[in-house]
């Protein structure tokens, strides 16, 4: 059974840091490029980071510059180190897994909460 289970979420105060970690197991987790996702109450879910099955990286010009995705293969574990934290952080952080190809598969977590709040 595929399964991402995230962790590490909860509330944090304007300016702290939060590391989410987002175990997979069911995969081939080298098949597989991975990202953090977002979603605000009222808002659409929006991408976060992403890191692919080579280790390249990206991130959302929203969080560039405070938010690192990096990934430990040997742990299956993708992590979110998020620094630096605004209210506007505050939202739902899914994980998600994608194999590109003929037919795309992809699968997300169940997601956790990141408050962010005095």
């Amino acid at each position: 059974q595929v399964q991402l289970v995230e962790s590490g979420g909860g509330l944090v105060q304007p300016g702290g840091s939060l590391r989410l970690s987002c175990a997979a197991s069911g995969i081939i987790f080298s098949l597989y490029d991975m990202a953090w996702y977002r979603q605000a109450p009222g808002k659409q879910r929006e991408l976060v980071a992403k890191i692919t099955r080579g280790g390249s990286r990206n991130h959302a010009d929203s969080v560039k510059g405070r938010f690192t995705i990096t990934k430990d293969n040997a742990k299956i574990t993708v992590y979110l180190q998020m620094n630096s934290l605004k209210p506007e952080d505050t939202a739902v952080y899914y994980c998600k897994a994608e194999r590109g190809g003929i037919v795309p598969e992809d699968y997300w977590g169940k997601g956790t909460l990141v408050t962010v709040s005095d």
